[in-house]
């Protein structure tokens, strides 16, 4: 059995003899009077007429027999079958095609369709043309692959035979489509923002860094695009929405990779009330314009989207998860007491909110099955998050969380810049005490809030989450056309 490499140098061989025979292996021009689809949906009248056709795709399969060949090709629409056969094309042209050309080729081929003795639909050859030659054989036994990783590292070849993983990436593409459709037809403006920050914020995350030659600086990528949006509300924009990458360099697991897609949304004069019914009607517009019904299911769960959904204070939930008494006045210590007995790992300078937030990671969230906003979150956990006025221990702040997967978080923004300073100082604080994921002292955000900013609500939904779930996936790398790989 030939090897890899023998393989390869046989069809360079092949390119340099189709070179020789005047004929270009990669020509600039390429002609198609119809996808696969669309002839295969127009057949009956394509077939009746007797009028020629020009199809295109990559040779999946090649099958000969005497003076004929049977090829399947496939494009993006679909799959169709081609017969060449020598007394149509010549011997010359025939032998032509059945020496040179190879699974894996682009070509181009113009004819009549008919349908076989066995009735499958069928393009019979008159003309045909390379389009692309490949060098590489494609894989016999890509389809169920056990190594998953090769599949992500090469996820070419995984689009090439896996139908069902194209579909995922279009529905994707759909359920990013209606979020657009959805914020423009509320009259919400697109905008960007930064990826290269000098000061990374608007979450609590470790950043990339990096260095710009040009102004001898150090950068960062951003890990949320949150503070330069409140600007553009300080600004005078009212409803303003980004959808884009963000990094974070800490772990991975089936709902992070360290570069990912997320949408950021402000709107200024509302408070996080309206926000939830607003999230509410976002989620309704996804699911019924894409699934067309209220229900989906996610891991062997049955999730109802169907609303209102039900709202549920974030210590009443580890209350009732965890049986931890007193957790409004619980100090740091005691906390941590608890956390232990919980079989909480506590690091280095976590504070209340971090400690809580990994007690309701490991004991509540996965029992979230059908959607539910979580709400007012202890006002450590949000340094960007205004606090309830009749209750300044608690924040004007939800979670989402369905399939036991977080979803959204939004709260009321924090527009008081001596509040926000001052929230800024105790990250600082914590940060030097070995909190690396703390938030940083932006000045120039303090400062640009000094000008005034509206009171407002802001929204933050992780893309790829949103997609694991409504797809059905197993997790984030499923969805992300290249998520980051170990070199191999």
């Amino acid at each position: 059995m030939a090897t890899i490499e023998e393989i390869r140098q046989n069809r360079i061989r092949k390119l340099k003899a189709i070179k020789n025979a005047g004929f270009s292996p990669y020509p600039i021009e390429a002609k198609r009077t119809h996808t696969l689809k669309e002839a295969l949906d127009k057949f009956l009248s394509l077939e009746k007429s007797k009028k020629e056709i020009i199809l295109t795709g990559r040779i999946m399969s090649l099958r000969q027999h005497g003076g004929l060949v049977f090829v399947d090709i496939l494009d993006d629409s679909g799959k169709i079958q081609l017969l060449f056969k020598k007394n149509i094309l010549g011997e010359k042209s025939y032998q032509f095609f059945v020496d040179y050309f190879d699974i894996g080729d682009f070509i181009q081929a113009r004819g009549t369709l008919f349908k076989t003795k066995k009735g499958e639909k069928t393009l019979e050859v008159n003309d045909y043309k390379i389009l692309a030659k490949s060098i590489l054989p494609l894989p016999e036994k890509w389809h169920g692959l056990k190594d998953i990783e090769e599949r992500f590292r090469k996820r070419y070849l995984d689009l090439i035979f896996n139908p069902e993983v194209k579909e995922r990436f279009k529905l994707r593409s759909k359920i990013i489509k209606e979020i657009r459709n959805f914020l423009d037809k509320n009259d919400f403006i697109e905008v960007e923002t930064p990826i290269l920050q000098p000061i990374y914020g608007g979450a609590t995350a470790r950043p990339f860094k990096t260095h710009l030659n040009a102004l001898d600086i150090d950068l960062y990528l951003r890990i949320a695009p949150e503070l330069y949006l409140k600007r553009l509300l300080i600004g005078g924009f009212e409803k303003i929405y980004e959808i884009g990458r963000c990094f974070r360099n800490e772990g991975m697991d089936k709902t992070h990779n360290p570069d990912f897609t997320m949408i950021e949304f402000y709107w200024a004069y509302v408070d996080y009330k309206q926000l939830i019914k607003f999230t509410e009607e976002l989620f309704s517009h996804i699911i019924k314009n894409i699934f067309k019904k209220t229900k989906i299911e996610y891991q062997n769960k049955i999730i109802d989207f169907k609303t209102p959904w039900p709202r549920i204070e974030f210590l009443e939930l580890l209350r009732k998860y965890t049986k931890i008494k007193n957790l409004e006045d619980i100090n740091l210590e005691a906390l941590k007491k608890e956390a232990i007995k919980l079989t909480i790992d506590v690091e280095k300078g976590e504070g209340k909110a971090e400690i809580l937030d990994k007690i309701y990671k490991k004991y509540c969230r996965d029992k979230l099955i059908n959607p539910t906003f979580i709400i007012h979150h202890p006002v450590e956990t949000a340094p960007l998050a205004k606090q309830l006025e009749k209750n300044p221990k608690k924040l004007a702040r939800f979670q989402l969380v369905a399939g036991g997967v977080e979803l959204v978080n939004a709260f009321s923004e924090l527009n008081d810049p001596i509040e926000q300073k001052k929230r800024f100082e105790e990250q600082e604080k914590i940060f030097k005490q070995g909190f690396e994921e703390a938030q940083r002292m932006d000045k120039d955000f303090i400062e640009a809030m000094e000008y005034g900013m509206p009171p407002a609500a802001g929204f933050g939904m992780g893309i790829d989450r949103l997609v694991i779930l409504l797809t059905n996936a197993s997790s984030a790398r499923e969805v992300i056309l290249f998520p980051t790989m170990r070199p191999k």
